[in-house]
């Protein structure tokens, strides 16, 4: 059994005697008995748990499997009641008949034809429990099972009869011969089975109540008060309760060597599936499963009305909650050489800026290889799961190291998690979400009704009926607590990464939602959002033209523009594009970057179909984003993030982008470090900053626009006066820049920027569009490929000028906002000495 992880369902095997447990002389399986009611009222799983589930099950749903062979209490198969939707999509009823409390029985069978458990009367809750709870209780004490000699039907007649009785316990004693038995108990362990078989739940104590009582009161001292843990995004304290013990050394001789078996369940299963592990496999080898040939499912005889006779039901439509033992020695031996350091890494407060990785020296190889490799190799998962863990565990605090390790990849099992805390989800999120009104009808119903069943519907989590309920509620708290803001078709797509990698924490995926929407789409689901999309398109467009001016210069010919064919990329994110698996990789990236980093994916999207694009006219590019054809995910991120790092930070400014946050904030954690070179937080605005521009202005442009602050940054210039920033060093990673001035040249001789050259706009291009030859023809020549920024005093005439270099294909053309009047107050312009 040490080699093994059991799932929770299990079938008891022999019922305990009192002789099991300790305490026998002084209240029959005290310490156990405390443990179930411990666990009832401390675990919150109240209208969960039909029938406490075997005492011999000996682990906490969450636990580490180290706590299997702890001695620790179980409650096992309650996940079931929710599973099959409070038993309404099962024929049988959830729990033992012998151990269903009598209001449970008298419910009956009840049919819903909605999975909203607020529209079903639930009998089953703590009360029930409790009664549960007495009739195990009660067996412990005569040594037997109860309803032996009764079929159910008869087993549950004699429960509903116990109403006309006074004294349940006597009455179940003489029914199966034990009342010797039974006087013999101590006047403590009988008050408690009658509390515990009270027949009205109304005077049935909860398990709060019947945790005070006398029987518990020898090892109640033993066991500690019970102190909510504090969750993973919480403000409250979470070592608040930690102690140390006063023999530090002691701290680690009560240290395992068997490390793995103090991971999670959820950690061990998920690595044991990566080391080979198939649980179908596994469930048709113990005839679990059973495979039938089709033709042997026919039915004999088949009348008119559709009835059928001649076959036995089929057994994989029946409940089969038989255990299966899954070995854990394939794993074991695959983690064989992982020494026992690797369960406790070294947490550095590492003050670099570069990406980092605390894995050790001996998985660095890994790190190289392809994502999808890394994403199946055992030992590499065991250690960044491990990672992953202890950093989020402290976060606020390690958030910079989230961010360094997150740049290397995220382990699939923590990807929820680590999204969170990239997106800086923190405070009381289940509060916040409980609190919001769900279940008020909203005339937006009607339209999520209709998404639901069409949002990522191959994924059997999503498209299963708990999945609709959970999408309805999340998609619905997000519209409720957002009122400035309307649903539109694609917000169920968003919903989909989030509620996947949090299915069993909506309040986290609706916060995850909550704080996506508006670092990535900004007012995109106002009521009126025509605006906000036309300038996100036109940017878009001008960032086609800024790295593949070829590309850029087909698609406008032809009349396909982003209009067609981008609105739903960005509106969902690409999540109406790409099935969720390509999600997750892409958004890994996404996260770590700024608003502007998902042009750069639409760009790479476009670069990965350039050829067919080129080939094509308007008609064929419409057929094929109609069906778009498959894009290497991997490449797409490579791709985005080079050219993420040549566009300049103000070639992507919109007007209807989030403000810029400050930073840092008051608690001192320090900001988000970013994945590129260039910084992704937005910088607060300053007089060399862009301005904002018409729409219809900014349409009219093909080049984008940069800043003076990037053109000072870019060249490494040093600016005095109120100005002043700090002076940059030379990085090999930044691109080589050339400064190309329009003005005439009694203008340019004046003052220039000091390395730009003059090239003057009205004897720039021939009449046939081609470029003048003159002294600075070569050097613009040999800057192709290079940013080259075009400075001006007249805004039309510069972008004129930028215009006839996109359409000779000349890419990373951009435009100086403002024009050489926003250098000059910096003192940068420079005049050259006369010459002798």
């Amino acid at each position: 059994m040490s080699d093994s992880v059991q799932p929770h369902r299990r079938q008891p095997t022999r019922l305990p005697c009192p002789w099991d447990f300790p305490g026998k002389n002084t209240g029959v399986g005290c310490h156990f008995l405390l443990q179930c009611m411990k666990v009832k009222s401390e675990s919150e799983v109240s209208q969960s748990c039909p029938t406490l589930s075997n005492p011999m099950d000996r682990s906490l749903p969450g636990s580490s499997i180290h706590g299997i062979f702890q001695g620790h209490v179980k409650l096992a198969k309650f996940g079931l009641y929710h599973m099959t939707a409070y038993g309404d999509d099962v024929d049988f009823p959830i729990g033992y008949p012998s151990y269903l409390a009598p209001e449970v029985i008298a419910q009956g069978i009840f049919k819903t034809s909605d999975h909203v458990p607020s529209e079903k009367p639930l009998p089953s809750g703590p009360k029930s429990d409790v009664w549960s709870l007495g009739i195990i209780l009660f067996e412990l004490c005569v040594g037997r099972k109860l309803f032996q000699s009764l079929d159910i039907s008869e087993r549950l007649k004699f429960l509903l009869t116990l109403d006309c009785v006074d004294d349940t316990i006597i009455v179940l004693a003489e029914e199966h011969g034990c009342l010797d038995i039974i006087k013999e108990l101590p006047e403590t362990v009988i008050d408690l089975l009658k509390k515990c078989l009270t027949f009205h739940p109304s005077k049935r104590p909860t398990p709060d109540e019947l945790m005070q009582d006398n029987v518990f009161s020898e090892v109640l001292p033993l066991y500690p008060p019970f102190i909510k843990p504090a969750s993973l995004f919480s403000s409250s304290l979470r070592c608040a309760d930690l102690t140390l013990p006063e023999d530090i050394s002691q701290l680690y001789e009560d240290i395992n060597s068997d490390y793995l078996a103090e991971r999670s369940i959820e950690e061990v299963y998920y690595l044991w599936c990566l080391a080979g592990g198939d649980l179908e496999k596994e469930l048709v080898n113990k005839e679990i499963i059973r495979s039938k040939p089709p033709i042997c499912t026919l039915p004999n005889f088949l009348f008119e009305d559709g009835e059928s006779f001649g076959q036995g039901r089929d057994r994989s439509s029946l409940l089969d909650d038989t255990t299966v033992t899954l070995s854990l020695c394939q794993l074991r031996n695959r983690l064989k050489d992982v020494g026992g350091e690797a369960f406790y890494p070294l947490l550095e407060d590492d003050q670099s800026n570069l990406p980092h990785s605390n894995s050790n020296n001996e998985l660095s190889a890994a790190a190289t290889l392809p994502l999808i490799i890394r994403e199946r190799d055992t030992e590499y998962q065991l250690n960044r799961i491990i990672l992953f863990d202890r950093l989020l565990k402290a976060y606020p605090y390690k958030k910079n190291q989230i961010w360094k390790e997150a740049r290397v990849d995220i382990p699939p099992l923590m990807r929820g998690l680590t999204w969170a805390a990239l997106l800086g989800v923190e405070g009381a999120i289940h509060a916040k979400y409980d609190a919001i009104d769900k279940d008020t009808p909203i005339p937006t119903d009607r339209q999520i009704e209709v998404d639901i069943p069409r949002c990522h519907q191959y994924d059997e989590l999503l498209s299963s009926p708990e999945g609709h309920a959970k999408f309805r509620r999340v998609l619905k708290a997000w519209v409720v607590s957002h009122p400035d803001l309307v649903y539109w078709q694609g917000l169920d797509s968003l919903c989909a990464p989030f509620l996947y990698l949090n299915f069993n924490n909506e309040a986290l995926a609706y916060a995850c939602m909550s704080a996506f929407i508006p670092k990535y789409l900004y007012n995109f689901f106002l009521k009126d959002n025509s605006h906000v999309i036309q300038e996100y398109l036109t940017v878009f467009s001008q960032m086609i033209a800024f790295h593949d001016p070829e590309l850029s210069n087909h698609l406008n010919e032809i009349g396909f523009i982003p209009d067609l064919y981008a609105i739903p990329w960005f509106l969902t994110m690409f999540t109406h594009v790409f099935p969720l698996h390509k999600i997750f990789h892409l958004w890994d990236t996404l996260l770590l970057g700024n608003s502007s980093f998902p042009f750069c994916i639409g760009v790479a999207i476009l670069q990965q179909l350039r050829d067919r694009l080129l080939a094509n006219g308007f008609n064929e590019c419409i057929l094929l984003f109609s069906d778009l054809p498959e894009i290497d995910i991997e490449r797409c991120v490579r791709e985005s993030i080079n050219l993420f790092c040549w566009t300049p930070k103000s070639a992507t400014y919109r007007q209807h982008a989030q403000p810029p946050k400050p930073t840092s904030d008051s608690s001192g954690v320090r900001s988000s470090t970013p994945y590129f070179p260039t910084e992704c937080p937005d910088p607060p605005k300053t007089d060399l900053s862009r301005e904002s521009i018409p729409l219809n202005d900014l349409k009219s442009e093909v080049s984008p626009r940069i800043s003076a602050e990037d053109l000072i940054d870019l060249c490494e210039l040093t600016v005095t006066g109120h100005f002043k920033t700090p002076t940059k060093k030379t990085k090999s990673s930044k691109p080589k820049l050339l400064v190309v001035d329009i003005r005439n040249s009694e203008d340019f001789v004046r003052g220039h920027i000091s390395g730009s050259i003059n090239i003057p706009f009205s004897t720039a291009f021939t009449a046939e569009g081609e470029l003048t030859q003159g002294p600075y023809t070569a050097m613009l020549q040999s800057f192709k490929g290079k940013v080259i920024v075009i400075v001006g005093n007249v805004a039309k005439h510069t972008a004129e000028f930028a215009a006839h270099l996109v359409k000779m294909k000349y890419p990373r053309i951009c435009i100086l906002d403002g024009g050489i009047n926003k250098i000059k107050p910096t003192g940068l312009l420079t005049v050259p000495s006369p010459q002798i």
